[in-house]
């Protein structure tokens, strides 16, 4: 890559060999960096701009790993497509468009170029911040709970699958089952998400749902509820708030992670409840453009 800025053409001799790029705005970031558009920039020491960037992750002449921050969105936008596309794209940024050059990735990388020796972070005398590091795999946190709903929002049907529908029967169909019966009435008192919702009397879910109805009247930071594709008329939702993610498609049901169950997937059910709050979140979500 030729342009980057002072810092980081000295580190790397005028030279960036790029492995990688990402976007960061506010209908899709990298979810480890936060829970909304103006987190994951603060994570970065960046301005929460409307439009956005698009972060490039490469190595040096050196081997050191370098984020290099652009504003020119489309210009990753389109590289991101090509490289889905299985097609070549030379990512080559002009330099004025390069904002930031931050040691390390914030993300993990799997690939290192050739020729360079293997990647590691810059040195203090070429970086006037810390690394920028993934996070570590091996404990659950925010990042982790985040990571974990990124992977449900793309293998969708795969976690789908695994959830049996009579757990939680859909409306109508607990007038015909006793044993939905008998849940909706131990729900009795509890906060008005419709016991036939699938793990509705979850302490944990009843605060998710909760505080996702909140964001409908009072709506959160930038970012914190995304709208993106899903098959047929649907959409993917993707809503973040303190130590909760939750993912659903519009036209089925829900998925929530807590910081406070490691690894644990807690499905939801439609319920009487679900869909309206789906479509509340959906038509107030930020979307890509």
């Amino acid at each position: 890559m030729a342009g980057t800025d002072e810092d980081a053409v000295a580190a790397a001799d005028d030279a960036l060999y790029v492995l990688t790029a990402v976007l960061l705005t506010p209908a899709k970031f990298p979810s480890v960096l936060g829970d909304d558009y103006p987190e994951a920039c603060a994570a970065l020491g960046l301005a929460p701009l409307a439009d956005g960037y698009g972060l490039v992750l490469g190595q040096d002449g050196d081997g050191s790993r370098w984020t290099v921050v652009i504003d020119d969105v489309s210009l990753v936008a389109v590289a991101i497509a090509s490289w889905d596309c299985g097609m070549e794209y030379d990512l080559s940024p002009e330099e004025h468009t390069v904002v930031a050059a931050l040691p390390g990735w914030p993300l993990a990388v799997a690939v290192a170029a050739p020729g360079v020796p293997a990647p590691h972070d810059p040195g203090p005398e070429v970086a006037d911040r810390p690394p920028l590091t993934p996070p570590d795999a091996s404990t659950w946190g925010p990042a982790q709970r985040r990571l974990g709903a990124d992977e449900i929002a793309v293998q969708w049907s795969l976690w789908r699958e695994q959830i049996d529908d009579s757990e939680f029967p859909l409306p109508g169909a607990a007038k015909d089952n006793e044993e939905a019966e008998e849940t909706a009435e131990t729900a009795e008192g509890a906060e008005p998400v419709g016991k036939a919702e699938g793990n509705g009397g979850h302490q944990g879910i009843r605060r998710v749902l909760a505080e996702a109805r909140g964001y409908v009247d009072t709506p959160p930071p930038l970012g914190r509820v995304r709208s993106s594709f899903a098959p047929g008329d649907a959409r993917t939702l993707r809503a973040d708030g303190p130590g909760w993610s939750l993912v659903a498609r519009t036209d089925d049901i829900a998925f929530v992670l807590l910081d406070d169950e490691p690894g644990e997937v807690l499905p939801v059910g439609r319920g009487p409840e679900l869909p309206g709050l789906l479509e509340a979140l959906d038509k107030m979500a930020v979307r890509p453009l």
